[in-house]
C-alpha cells in the first residue's frame, strides 16, 4: 500500500511538473533530501525516481512562460564558476573512472539548483520550498528526538541513507533546518502553530544530541548562539535555551558524556587522529597537483603518496579539505567565496527588513539563514558533505529572497 502511494505521488507529481514545473522542484527537493522512495517503497526504490522527476521538470521548464533568468545574483555566477571548475578538473582526476559517477551525481544537483532559481518566481513559492526542506529533514529530527527520549539516549540515532545515512551526517542536516523552523515560526500567527514548531525544534535538538556526534554538539552550540544573537526576543529565547540545556544534558547517559569528553583529548582519539591524517593528505596532494586529485582519492595508493601515516586511510571528514584535495586551491577558494557571498547577501536581507517594515520577513530569513550556515560551517569541518544538497538549497533561498525584496523596492525589473 505504501509502495503504491509512493509511486502514485512520484508519477502524478511528475505529470504535474510538465504543466507547472515549479511543482517538480518541490517534488525533486523532497525526493533528494528525504529519500522517501528508499524508506517506504519497494518497487519505487528500484525506480530512477530522481531521473523521472528531473526530466519532467526540465521539459516543463522548456515550455513554461513563468520562468526567470537564474543569474540574478553574484552568488549564481560563483556557483556556475564552481561547477565549471569541478568539471574542468574531472579529466585530470587520478582515478577518472571512479570519479565520473560522483561528478555525475553532483552535477545533477547543481543543475537543479539553476532550474530552481529559474522557476521559483514568487515569494509564496519560495516559502513552500522552505517548508518542503524543513519537512524533509525535520521529520527525521522529530522522529529521532522521540527515539532519544524513549531510549534514554543509550542508542545512537542514524540517518535514512544517501548523503545523510550516518549519525554525524543526519545530525548536521537537522541542525541546519532548525533555524529554518524558527524562520517559519516567526511568520506564524496562531499560538498552537508556534507551539508545535517549538516542539519540533526542541525534539530536533535532542535528536542531534542523540546521534552521539561530537561535531554535532559543536555545531548545535554555534547555531544556537547565532540564533540568539540574530533573533528576536533574546531574553525569552536565551532563558528557554538555558532551561532546555539543564533539562536535556543531565538526561544523557554516561556513554554520551564519555564520547563528548574526547573533544578535549582529540590527540588521544584514533578517529580524530585519522581525520587529521586525511587532512594532511589532501593538503599535500593539493600542493603537488594544481587541479587536485578528483572525486575519488581516498585509497591506499594516494595515502601512501601524500599522508603522514599511509596506513591510516580515511575519507576527508571535512568539507574544506574535501574540496581542497579533490579540486585544489582554486576549487576551495570558489567554495569559500560561495559561502561568503551568501552570508553577505543574508546580511543585506537583514538590513532591508530592518529598514522596510513591509519586508520584515527578510530580516528573519537573513538571520536564520546565517544561523544555518554557521551550523554547516562548524559541523561540516568534520564531515565530507561538500556536495550535499541542503547548504546549496539554503543559498538558493537567500538569492531568491534578495531578488524578491529588490523587486518590491523597485531596484530590479
Amino acid at each position: 500500500m505504501r509502495d503504491l502511494l509512493m509511486m502514485t505521488i512520484i508519477l502524478v507529481g511528475s505529470a504535474a511538473a510538465l504543466k507547472k514545473p515549479w511543482l517538480g522542484i518541490i517534488l525533486w527537493t523532497w525526493v533528494s533530501l528525504m529519500n522517501p522512495h528508499q524508506q517506504w517503497g519497494y518497487a519505487s526504490a528500484s525506480m530512477p525516481v530522481a531521473m523521472i522527476v528531473g526530466i519532467a521538470t526540465l521539459i516543463g521548464l522548456v515550455f513554461s512562460r513563468e520562468k526567470q533568468n537564474p543569474f540574478i545574483s553574484p552568488a549564481t555566477w560563483l556557483l556556475a564558476a564552481f561547477v565549471v571548475w569541478i568539471t574542468l578538473t574531472l579529466p585530470f582526476s587520478m582515478y577518472f573512472d571512479a570519479s565520473l559517477p560522483l561528478w555525475d551525481r553532483s552535477i545533477k544537483i547543481f543543475l537543479m539548483l539553476f532550474v530552481t532559481l529559474a522557476l521559483i518566481n514568487l515569494p509564496q513559492k519560495m516559502n513552500i520550498y522552505i517548508w518542503i526542506m524543513v519537512f524533509s529533514i525535520g521529520f527525521y529530527g522529530v522522529k529521532g528526538g522521540l527515539f532519544t527520549l524513549l531510549t534514554g539516549g543509550n542508542h545512537r540515532v542514524w540517518g535514512p541513507g544517501g548523503f545523510i545515512g550516518g549519525n554525524n551526517e543526519i545530525a548536521l542536516a537537522v541542525i541546519m533546518v532548525i533555524p529554518l523552523m524558527r524562520y517559519l515560526q516567526l511568520q506564524m500567527t496562531a499560538r498552537w502553530q508556534r507551539h508545535l514548531m517549538s516542539a519540533a525544534m526542541i525534539l530536533s535538538a535532542i535528536m542531534a544530541l542523540g546521534t552521539h556526534s561530537r561535531g554535532a554538539l559543536l555545531a548545535l552550540v554555534a547555531m544556537t548562539i547565532l540564533i540568539w544573537i540574530r533573533g528576536r526576543q533574546k531574553l525569552v529565547f536565551g532563558l528557554m535555551a538555558i532551561a532546555i540545556a539543564f533539562l536535556i544534558f543531565p538526561f544523557m547517559p554516561e556513554a554520551w558524556w564519555s564520547r563528548m569528553e574526547t573533544i578535549e583529548t582529540y590527540d588521544q582519539d584514533a578517529s580524530a587522529l585519522g581525520r587529521i591524517n586525511a587532512w594532511h593528505m589532501t593538503w599535500n596532494l593539493a600542493k603537488d597537483r594544481f587541479l587536485g586529485g578528483g572525486f575519488s582519492i581516498y585509497n591506499a595508493t594516494v595515502f601512501a603518496m601524500y599522508a603522514p601515516n599511509p596506513r591510516d586511510i580515511h575519507a576527508a571528514h571535512s568539507i574544506y579539505f574535501q574540496i581542497l584535495g579533490e579540486h585544489g586551491f582554486i576549487g576551495l577558494t570558489l567554495f569559500l567565496l560561495l559561502g561568503l557571498v551568501t552570508w553577505r547577501t543574508a546580511s543585506k536581507l537583514m538590513k532591508t527588513g530592518t529598514q522596510q517594515p513591509s519586508l520584515a520577513w527578510t530580516r528573519d530569513l537573513g538571520a536564520m539563514v546565517q544561523a544555518s550556515m554557521v551550523g554547516y560551517a562548524v559541523g561540516g569541518a568534520f564531515l565530507s558533505l561538500a556536495y550535499f544538497d541542503l547548504p546549496y538549497n539554503v543559498m538558493v533561498i537567500v538569492i531568491l529572497a534578495k531578488y524578491f525584496s529588490d523587486k518590491e523596492l523597485g531596484l530590479v525589473k
